[in-house]
């Protein structure tokens, strides 16, 4: 039989030491029911963040949705309006041709027919001007890839190199944008 006193702790002592503990349990547990209150108004805090953001992330994706239809709706307008308005001046410019072509049936002088075809032409390009058009300055100026398009060389003395000595074709530009390149003869070393 294992002797009373070899146990170094009484049952006297097991008991205090848990009557002691009681105490030290329950503010652990007050300590841990605090720590669960503020992680929940910790959780709640963040919660009530992320909902603010989630509805303004959408209130943003549907504007957004909003200002692209809207600029699509806007590029086919100014594309359809645009092409009307060029549409509407160039009838005007039809109605003449069909005006010359009804004068010119009993006209035998080629004179008259010159002077016709030159209004007309004049009109044609006044219109495209008014709509933005531009005619290429070639003949003279030093070639430029970006608005010329060589098609010959020229060996010659008269003319600097790389500069243009005959325009071939017309080109045209609307702004900075070209839309044909003029066609050229350049001036090349001999």
């Amino acid at each position: 039989m294992p002797n009373k006193d070899s146990n170094p702790f009484s049952n006297e002592e097991i008991v205090k030491e848990e009557t002691n503990s009681e105490p030290e349990k329950q503010e652990a547990q007050e300590n841990n029911e605090e720590t669960d209150g503020a992680e929940n108004s910790a959780d709640s805090e963040l919660q009530k963040k992320f909902d603010a953001l989630s509805q303004q992330y959408v209130r943003l994706a549907a504007d957004f949705d909003n200002f692209r239809k809207r600029q699509e709706q806007e590029r086919e307008n100014l594309l359809k309006f645009g092409t009307e308005n060029a549409l509407t001046k160039l009838i005007e410019v039809l109605d003449n041709f069909e005006r010359a072509n009804k004068a010119l049936e009993n006209v035998d002088d080629c004179a008259k027919v010159k002077e016709s075809f030159d209004l007309i032409q004049k009109q044609v390009f006044e219109t495209l001007s008014s709509l933005g058009l531009e005619e290429i300055k070639a003949i003279g100026e030093e070639f430029d890839p970006n608005f010329h398009e060589a098609v010959m060389q020229t060996p010659t003395s008269e003319h600097p190199e790389h500069t243009v000595i005959a325009e071939l074709r017309k080109g045209y530009k609307m702004g900075d944008k070209v839309l044909r390149p003029t066609m050229v003869n350049v001036a090349a070393a001999e």
